[in-house]
């Protein structure tokens, strides 16, 4: 397990994370003070003094994936895949605190911006570790990777023959008592009024003139069933008002029978997966 860099203590609604100090180049807008106050930058775009920002340590990571961070489901030592990486807006504080991070995406720019990002942030990790590749056909070993997350990608499937093979290729590269998460826009919550329109099937045009496969509850257990995986924590919903709902399903692949299974912490019912 690779060292992590030094820092202080906080506490965030009862989780307790380290903040790290460590300088970053962060290119050419590197002497923009984003009003940390007291912050010094060197011209090479290094911040030195005192810590860094909140924005600048997590940057943009899905609130519900830093959850998972602060309940220690995802923790140094790991393995990390990002199904879909795009420009690797997930992944930021990963790379910085030194995790075994990988990534695919079908756009050729987003892994090289992904790669860029990984060359300043962790200089030390090969660019191979990103491809170009969708989740269905992702280059790496069967059950390669501690956790597997894709967010906000699944909905891009044409059918849910294809949501089954992108599910299917996660899936096959997760270790046995890994953990899959996933962000994905559903029908959960929805109510009459909201700005997206039946096209056929589980597709719909969304406010945004695109079209979105859009899973339901029972599908998704379906799925978890499908792949005798085990509910990490109860599906949690958000809804854009008038917009879409967005969904959060997080799965733990169990351990063979005498396996070593990791204990995950759930932030409710982690039975629910085999009751449904």
């Amino acid at each position: 397990m690779k060292s992590r860099p030094s820092g202080s203590s906080f506490r965030l609604a009862g989780y307790s994370a380290k903040t790290s100090t460590q300088g970053i180049n962060f290119g050419s807008d590197a002497g923009k003070d984003g009003g940390g106050g007291g912050l010094k930058w060197s011209p090479g775009g290094v911040k030195r003094g005192v810590g860094m920002t909140l924005q600048e340590q997590f940057g943009q990571i899905d609130i519900y994936l830093f959850d998972q961070i602060l309940r220690g489901n995802i923790s140094p030592g790991m393995r990390v895949v990002d199904a879909g990486c795009g420009g690797g807006r997930n992944i930021q504080y990963l790379l910085r605190e030194g995790y075994e991070v990988f990534g695919v995406d079908v756009s050729a720019e987003a892994v090289a911006a992904v790669r860029k990002m990984a060359t300043e942030l962790a200089p030390g990790l090969p660019a191979e570790n990103f491809q170009v590749a969708g989740v269905e056909a992702m280059p790496f070993a069967d059950e390669f990777a501690d956790v597997v997350v894709c967010h906000s990608v699944l909905h891009f499937a044409r059918d849910e023959a294809q949501l089954e093979a992108m599910v299917r290729g996660l899936w096959r590269v997760l270790r046995p008592g890994g953990m899959l998460f996933c962000r994905l826009a559903s029908t959960i919550g929805a109510v009459q009024g909201m700005a997206f329109e039946a096209v056929g099937g589980r597709r719909f045009r969304m406010s945004h003139g695109a079209e979105w496969l859009l899973v339901d509850e029972a599908l998704l257990m379906k799925l978890t069933r499908g792949l005798d995986g085990e509910l990490v924590d109860p599906l949690k919903t958000t809804v854009v008002q008038g917009q879409r709902c967005m969904t959060t399903w997080v799965v733990k692949k169990k351990a063979p029978p005498g396996g070593e299974g990791r204990a995950f912490v759930s932030s409710g019912m982690p039975s629910l997966a085999r009751k449904l």
